[in-house]
């Protein structure tokens, strides 16, 4: 995904060239620095997107454009710099003041620490320019539909291939596939479309995603590439894993290092992935659902949804932008997410089957035993389990944990994993005092 940057100076471009060279991954093909009225602002791109560069730049703007209705930008507006970002969040955005407080921006926290230190992450749907924050956009519980399941599956099945249809360039295209019915739902929709689809799984060799994808990749016929892992191959990989993700959340960490060598294997063959993410925050795909009261399943699916922004949906879009990827996430197309808070949570979760109504609507897509598949997380699917917690457990004493689980700020270290993670995020970013902008998945285990 290409990556901006960027400061309310003129006369800045060395600056914002530095800036850029923090988040060069993120481009690759091109970059560009402009200066607009008293603003200084740039930007990286992906060799796919030259075609398309008209939607990053502007003489007045600079734009992460990922696909419709998923970005972030950078513009002048009235003579002041604005910052927006979509309204779900799929593209990140940072942003923070220097000590003579002037606005600054990046993609990515390492490029905005060239700047500051003052870090904030402009929350998903909002613009701000520098002394206002305005929401424009919020997710909000929406009445349900009187439609029959049949009805509901049938237009649920349209709009997800709409989403999918419109985001394929060319006769090439790629997808992750785990084998869980989230990715393998994207890549059956997209396989008509292309001549060729390549589709990419990794595990450990006995992982139950490495057996899943096979079977997915064989019943829609796509080019399928492995990535077969050991643990040295994990733990050497892991300080670089979370430079890119600029997170030390222990559950994000884990699904992120398979998800990064699956992205470095996917950009030798193809610009873009289509990702499934989304699909169990829209859907009711985690377990713990099943123990609420349907009524109030709405709200918490709405609530689930509102933390992507800076956990899920960050590692797709880090573990993708280290190796200048484009991911796609096809569930969360405006569209398609509108149509799915009008599902009544009753066939979401029917019968105890999670996702029930995704899984009759792409019923006759794949084969029935993914349709029918339960859900694993990314790191238990693909075999890592707790391999690394204990790792951490076995190299950090009871003492040692006692002595740094607090942080700087107040926050709490919740287990030894996020202890040894935290450790390689802060030898990368420093002791910082403010790391507010740091997801943490709700209902994480702690020690």
């Amino acid at each position: 995904m290409p990556g901006i940057a960027g400061i309310a100076e003129s006369g800045r471009s060395t600056l914002v060239e530095e800036m850029l060279n923090k988040i060069k991954h993120r481009g690759g093909a091109g970059r560009k620095v402009i200066e607009v009225e008293d603003e200084t602002l740039g930007i990286v791109w992906t060799k796919s997107q030259e075609s398309s560069i008209g939607n990053q730049i502007s003489d007045q703007s600079v734009r992460d454009y990922v696909d419709e209705g998923h970005f972030a930008e950078a513009c002048v507006k009235n003579g002041r710099l604005m910052l927006m970002r979509d309204p779900l969040g799929i593209a990140p955005l940072y942003y923070g003041k220097t000590e003579d407080g002037v606005l600054c921006f990046a993609s990515e926290v390492k490029a905005l620490l060239e700047v500051t230190h003052d870090i904030h992450e402009l929350p998903p749907g909002c613009r701000y320019d520098g002394s206002r924050m305005e929401r424009y956009f919020c997710l909000q519980k929406q009445p349900p539909s009187d439609e029959t399941p049949e009805h509901i599956a049938k237009e649920l099945y349209l709009r997800l291939a709409t989403s999918v249809e419109k985001r394929i360039r060319g006769d090439v295209a790629g997808s992750w596939l785990s084998g869980g019915l989230d990715s393998s739902a994207l890549a059956a929709l997209a396989r008509p479309h292309v001549e060729t689809l390549h589709t990419f799984a990794a595990g450990f060799p006995d992982a139950p995603d490495i057996e899943r994808a096979r079977e997915v990749a064989d019943f829609i016929g796509s080019n399928h590439h492995e990535v077969i892992v050991n643990f040295d191959e994990l733990l050497a990989v892991l300080p670089t894993v979370i430079y890119h993700l600029e997170s030390f959340d222990a559950l994000l960490v884990r699904s992120s290092i398979t998800n990064y060598l699956v992205s470095k294997a996917a950009s030798k063959h193809v610009p873009a992935v289509f990702s499934g993410e989304g699909a169990d925050e829209l859907f009711a795909g985690y377990d713990y659902l099943k123990s609420l009261d349907i009524s109030m399943l709405p709200d918490e699916l709405i609530d689930i949804e509102n933390r992507l922004h800076n956990t899920a949906l960050q590692r797709v879009d880090r573990s993708a932008s280290a190796h200048g990827l484009i991911a796609h996430v096809g569930f969360l197309d405006s569209k398609v997410v509108d149509y799915a808070l009008r599902i009544p949570a009753k066939f979401k979760l029917y019968n105890g089957m999670e996702k029930w109504i995704l899984r009759r609507a792409i019923d006759e897509k794949l084969p029935k035993e993914i349709v029918n598949r339960k859900k694993a997380k990314f790191w238990e699917g693909a075999g890592v389990s707790e391999l690394l917690a204990q790792y951490a457990n076995e190299h950090i004493t009871d003492n040692e944990f006692k002595d740094e689980r607090t942080l700087l700020n107040g926050e709490v270290i919740n287990t030894k994993e996020e202890l040894m993670y935290y450790r390689i995020f802060r030898r990368h970013f420093g002791d910082l005092t403010d790391i507010s902008w740091v997801g943490r998945t709700k209902g994480a285990p702690k020690e």
